[in-house]
């Protein structure tokens, strides 16, 4: 087992791996490069997940910044407690031990999801995809570099090199010690890791994100919502999919019109349901089966609806427990709505694209996990943590 690192060390290895990272800059880009030209996969979202360019770069260094700037997350008082023979109890939180984070195309996360676990006192185990492997490589190299600056062992950081056959064997039967498993990728990775995974794995589910235009609603901000939350990011996982129009919004036509042009102005399909496809001639969805779809792309299913109930009816069937938002000027259906629908974020006149660990001030994200337990939503530095109880006597007996 790793000795826990104290606190100061932790923070000055993520504060020299930030200087490492703007002293590489460059060749980070140019072997991301070799990366991109080697990726023969035709999905957009995949390929602008794996691109690094200098904005990246720099989310990666502010990531890290900011993480060697936040509290300890591990050792703080979660209760405390005087028994009646004097002993005291303090239940504390304790660092997992060993995080495995498995994740596709997205070399940022060798950054920040490390950076997380690393400053929650973990040791850290890396595997990615082949698709960013040059510079996943690249970035594992600069993290075995500040923990060496600092006298500090390289396992802190370790990057498996694993084809499927081998990852399934290591998650059945890991060969070393293995506390808490993070997949962050489509829902074939995530299926993959909950099958085979013998340890807690936090799932970071899938998007297919909602927006319910109420009849009460503001359209300006309605129209603002669902271009941002659809056109901003289509590969991230907070992007909007689906889209309802209350039945009874005033001036439905031309706001419903104007939607799909500005969508279609963007290149986003637009599909609509039995209502929308034939008053506003677009493509009708084949079968109700896509009402569940994460697309990832620059598509976008539109339908129209009775009422709030049957919007949170709706939402709570076909999405992916992810984030919804509803769009009115009416606070109790607003309440109404985010009370009873089941996402792991709801919004009120709001993009969906904030759910997202640095946006809702967690300083980043390690995932966001659409499972219940043992966190929902965005995991930060603070919720990386299990707990411990810590109990002091002076010869109590039972």
């Amino acid at each position: 087992m790793n000795t826990l690192l104290n606190i100061e060390t932790r923070n000055t290895v993520l504060l020299n791996m930030a200087t490492l990272l703007e002293k590489e800059r460059a060749a980070i880009i140019k072997i991301n490069k070799g990366d991109l030209e080697a990726y023969d996969g035709d999905d957009l979202s995949m390929y602008d997940r794996l691109k690094v360019d200098d904005s990246k770069v720099d989310d990666m260094i502010a990531s890290v910044t900011n993480l060697a700037s936040q509290e300890d997350p591990v050792g703080v008082e979660r209760f405390a407690f005087k028994h009646d023979n004097g002993m005291q109890v303090y239940n504390k939180t304790a660092s997992f031990g060993t995080v495995m984070i498995i994740y596709e195309s997205r070399p940022d996360v060798t950054v920040e999801a490390a950076g997380i676990a690393f400053k929650s006192g973990n040791k850290i185990l890396l595997k990615g995809g082949k698709e960013s492997l040059k510079s996943n490589l690249k970035i594992v190299d600069l993290w075995h570099q500040a923990l060496e600056n600092n006298g500090i062992s390289k396992e802190w950081v370790e990057y498996l090199q694993f084809n499927r056959t081998e990852t399934q064997a290591f998650l059945e039967k890991p060969t070393q010690k293995l506390d808490l498993i993070v997949p962050r990728g489509g829902e074939r990775l995530i299926a993959f890791v909950k099958e085979h995974a013998t340890c807690p794995v936090i799932i970071s589910g899938r998007g297919n994100n909602f927006v319910y235009v109420h009849k009460e609603a503001d359209l300006k901000i309605a129209m603002d919502v669902i271009i941002n939350a659809k056109t901003t990011k289509i590969s991230a996982c907070n992007a909007l999919d689906k889209v309802l129009i209350d039945k009874n919004l005033p001036n439905k036509e031309s706001f419903v019109k104007e939607l799909i042009a500005k969508l279609q102005e963007f290149k986003v399909e637009v599909l609509g349901d039995d209502i929308i496809s034939k008053n506003y001639h677009v493509e009708a969805i084949q079968s109700n089966d896509i009402w569940s779809k994460e697309f990832l792309d620059y598509k976008i299913v539109i339908g129209e609806i009775e009422s709030t109930q049957d919007a949170v009816a709706m939402i709570n069937e076909y999405s992916g427990g992810h984030s919804s938002s509803i769009i009115t000027k009416n606070d109790m259906e607003a309440k109404t709505f985010m009370a009873n629908v089941d996402n792991a974020a709801v919004y009120h006149n709001a993009s969906t694209r904030f759910t997202d660990g640095f946006q809702l001030g967690l300083g980043g994200e390690l995932a966001i996990s659409t499972d219940k337990l043992h966190q929902r939503g965005p995991i930060g530095l603070q919720h990386l943590v299990t707990n411990k109880w810590y109990v002091h006597g002076n010869g109590q007996i039972r």
